[in-house]
C-alpha cells in the first residue's frame, strides 16, 4: 500500500466517502461509504491520525469526488478565493491524475505498480490489476514507442521499484508482440499481458533487494529464486485468480524449452513470450554487482534459443520492439549519439534523437535523424552507462508521438 495525504477541503461532509480514509501508518480511520457528519469530525480524524490519507490506488475516486466539492462550492455561491484555495491544496495533495489522457505520469505508474505487487487484499487486488493493465494496454497502443521509450529508459536508469518496472516493460512487450506480430486474439493478448505483470509476484521483495545488493546472491536467495515461479501461482490463486492458462503462464514462466510456439499448449506459448522478454528486459536492468549489458546485445540473445536456433518467441518481440528499441541509444554514421525515439519501417531503421553531436558535446536541442538514411544509419548500439547526458521524459516524449502510421505491420 502506498500513501498519500489529501486535504480537509477535499472532503465532502454529510456524504458517504469514495475511499477509505488512514492516518500516515495506514490504520483505517473511516471505511469506504462512511459519512462524516461534520467538520469537527473531519479535524478529529485528522488530528488523530496526523493528517488524512489514502492509498494511491483510491485517487482516481478522490479525484472525482474533489470536483464534485468544487461543484458544490459554486453553487453555494462561495468566494472564489475559497474555491481556489481548495484547488490548489488537492493539486498539491493529490498523487495522480487519470492516467488515461495523452501524457501519463510515468513516475505514478511506477508507485502504482509497486503498490499492487505487495497487495496482499483479495478484495483489492484483481481491480487493481485491470487498472493498471488497461493503462498500460491504452497508452501501449496509442502511442507504443512513447510507453517502450518510457519504460526502457526507467528499467535502464535506476533500480527503485525494480520489480514493478520490470513487470510493466515486459507486459508492453508481450502485448505488442502478441498483438502487431503473433496476431493473437484481444483475449489471449490480454491474458498475456497480464501474466507478464504478476510473473514474480512470488519474489517481488526480493527483486527490489537484489537490484540494490553487492554481494553475491546467498543459497537462500537462490532457493528463493528458483522457487518463485510456483510461489507466484499460489499467491494468484489466494487473490482470487481462476484462470488455468494465466496460473499455468505464471508457473511456467522460467522453464527453458525451446521450440515453435504452434506445437505448444496455450500456457507454454504465452509462458514461452513472457520467458523471452523476461530475459530481455532483466539483462537490461542495472544492478549493484552487474553491469547491464546495451539494448541489442540484449535482444540479440532472446532471439536464439538454447539450441542456438532462432526463437519464433523471441523473433516476434525483436520484430515488434526493433532490435534497437525506443529509450536505446544509439551512434550513428555521422558519429553522433542518440536515444531512439520511434521504430522504424524495419527493425534496423528507427527513428533517432541526436543529443551528442560528432564533436561529442550535448546538442541544445535534440535533432531528429531518419536512420533509413545512408549518412544517419545506425552503426553501433551504445551502453546507457556511457551516455552522460541526463533524459529528460517531459522534453523528450513528446517527439515518439505518432503522426501517421509508419509501421508495416
Amino acid at each position: 500500500m502506498h500513501l498519500v495525504p489529501v486535504s480537509i477541503e477535499s472532503i465532502r461532509i454529510g456524504q458517504p466517502l469514495p475511499f477509505p480514509l488512514m492516518d500516515k501508518d495506514g490504520v483505517l480511520l473511516a471505511k469506504k461509504a462512511f459519512v462524516i457528519e461534520s467538520r469537527d469530525d473531519l479535524l478529529d480524524f485528522s488530528n488523530r491520525g496526523g493528517g488524512l490519507y489514502i492509498d494511491v490506488a483510491d485517487s482516481e475516486a478522490h479525484h472525482r469526488a474533489y470536483v464534485g466539492q468544487l461543484n458544490g462550492m459554486v453553487r453555494d455561491g462561495r468566494s472564489l478565493g475559497e474555491i481556489a484555495g481548495a484547488k490548489i491544496s488537492v493539486q498539491k495533495t493529490d498523487a495522480r491524475e487519470d492516467n488515461d489522457d495523452e501524457h501519463p505520469d510515468w513516475l505514478d505508474l511506477q508507485v502504482q505498480g509497486n503498490s499492487l505487487l505487495r497487495d496482499t487484499q483479495p478484495t483489492h487486488f484483481l481491480d487493481r490489476l485491470e487498472r493498471l493493465h488497461h493503462q498500460l494496454n491504452v497508452q501501449s497502443r496509442r502511442n507504443p514507442d512513447g510507453t517502450l521509450f518510457a519504460l526502457i529508459h526507467l528499467s535502464t536508469t535506476e533500480t527503485r521499484m525494480y520489480s514493478a518496472t520490470h513487470a510493466m516493460l515486459v507486459s508492453v512487450m508481450c502485448g505488442l508482440a502478441a498483438r502487431e506480430v503473433l496476431n493473437w486474439p484481444a483475449d489471449v493478448e490480454g491474458m498475456v499481458c497480464k501474466a507478464a505483470l504478476t510473473m514474480n509476484l512470488g519474489m517481488t521483495e526480493l527483486q527490489d533487494r537484489l537490484a540494490s545488493q553487492t554481494e553475491p546472491v546467498s543459497p537462500t536467495q537462490r532457493k528463493l529464486i528458483d522457487e518463485h515461479p510456483a510461489r507466484s501461482m499460489e499467491k494468484l490463486m489466494a487473490l482470487g485468480v481462476t484462470d488455468a492458462i494465466w496460473l499455468q503462464a505464471v508457473a511456467q514462466h522460467h522453464t527453458q524449452a525451446p521450440g515453435p510456439l504452434r506445437t505448444r499448449a496455450p500456457a507454454e506459448r504465452l509462458a514461452r513470450l513472457i520467458q523471452r522478454a523476461d530475459m530481455f528486459a532483466a539483462r537490461l536492468a542495472p544492478r549493484a554487482a552487474r553491469t547491464p549489458v546495451a539494448p541489442a546485445a540484449a535482444m540479440q540473445a532472446c532471439y536464439f534459443d538454447e539450441n542456438r536456433q532462432i526463437d519464433e518467441a523471441g523473433a516476434s518481440l525483436i520484430k515488434a520492439v526493433g532490435i534497437y528499441q525506443p529509450g536505446s541509444f544509439v551512434r550513428l554514421a555521422s558519429d553522433e549519439v542518440g536515444v531512439v525515439i520511434k521504430r522504424g519501417l524495419n527493425t534496423a531503421t528507427p527513428k533517432v534523437a541526436v543529443l551528442i553531436n560528432r564533436n561529442g558535446m550535448p546538442t541544445v536541442e535534440p535533432m531528429v535523424r531518419d536512420t533509413g538514411l545512408a549518412d544517419y544509419k545506425v552503426v553501433a548500439s551504445v551502453p546507457h552507462r556511457d551516455v552522460r547526458v541526463q533524459i529528460n521524459l517531459e522534453r523528450l516524449l513528446p517527439l515518439t508521438v505518432p503522426v501517421k502510421s509508419d509501421r508495416p505491420w
